[in-house]
């Protein structure tokens, strides 16, 4: 990890609530930490996943109604729905690592579409009026979240956890050999390694995350509805990380700042009503002019001209 970059993005999140509205910079963080835990996967281990709004509308569901019918602490609420996403990812991808390529992509869709489904008909998702009305709670309960300044910072700490153990699963001798995996996955078998463990491994840490990312989005907005857990989400966060670069570790980040403002800064104008032609547009530039993304391209640049 650039531990320059790092020294400089930090204060940066800091003060970042001092010009920006809070709020906003709190949904950064949580696509930004859902893009980063679909970026393990794809970018680390080469799994292309359809499916990964399914454990972020988990994370969210599962926070929301605790929030609302069990009085717990928003930390115990959200670690929570994490387990719940992980344990959810753990069976999908006990399913889906037995495949290879777009048969991969296609199981992790369909269990997203069928858990789509399951939350459309629950009776305590509230179908598509969604969980209204959840409550922030009290951190450890004696911080109370309901300030935006105060929830800004509790998300910038959960974002900050999850790359923190993305960047050590990826620097760690499972994440090299996630990397031989993808790179060359009959070679990893040759060498003695459980290929289909590996991959479920990595499945449920990204499942868990993305889980994570859900439960925090959960309380930021007070909301959690089926928009998380449709195919659309699955589809947004492949956007996100093949702007900000599939493979890179602050990619993700970019990315989904760069689709959120987007989306943001566009719905609201006459330019509302093609917002998915717009970043159709972006995907479709994004793959034929710079694959590596934004940050890759700026790597690129900067070992040939450094």
């Amino acid at each position: 990890m650039n531990k320059k970059l790092l020294l400089i993005l930090l204060p940066l999140a800091l003060l970042a609530p001092l010009v920006l509205y809070p709020v906003f910079l709190a949904k950064v963080l949580c696509f930004a930490l859902f893009a980063c835990a679909f970026n393990l996967l794809l970018g680390f281990a080469g799994l292309l996943s359809f499916g990964h709004a399914a454990f972020l509308g988990t994370g969210g569901y599962v926070t929301g109604w605790l929030m609302i019918n069990s009085g717990l602490t928003p930390e115990l609420a959200i670690i929570a729905g994490t387990i719940a996403g992980g344990l959810l990812g753990a069976v999908y991808g006990a399913l889906a690592v037995k495949r290879e390529g777009i048969y991969f992509a296609m199981v992790t869709l369909a269990l997203a579409q069928l858990t789509f489904f399951l939350y459309v008909q629950a009776p305590f998702t509230h179908g598509e009026d969604g969980m209204q009305g959840i409550p922030r709670g009290a951190l450890f309960g004696l911080i109370d979240l309901s300030d935006n300044m105060v929830m800004y910072y509790f998300v910038l700490a959960i974002f900050c956890f999850g790359f923190w153990l993305i960047n050590r699963t990826v620097h760690s001798p499972f994440g090299q050999v996630l990397k031989a995996i993808r790179e060359n996955e009959s070679r990893a078998i040759s060498l003695g390694y459980d290929v289909n463990r590996y991959k479920w491994l990595a499945f449920v840490i990204s499942a868990a995350l993305a889980s994570l990312a859900g439960a925090t989005k959960s309380l930021v907005f007070e909301l959690a509805s089926l928009t998380d857990v449709h195919w659309h989400m699955s589809g947004e966060v492949i956007l996100m990380t093949l702007v900000g670069g599939v493979g890179t570790l602050f990619g993700p980040l970019v990315g989904a700042g760069f689709v959120v403002t987007m989306q943001n800064y566009l719905s609201g104008g006459e330019l509302g009503n093609y917002i998915h032609i717009i970043m159709g547009a972006v995907f479709v530039i994004c793959v034929l002019s710079f694959r590596s993304g934004i940050v890759g391209q700026l790597a690129k640049f900067k070992r040939d001209n450094f």
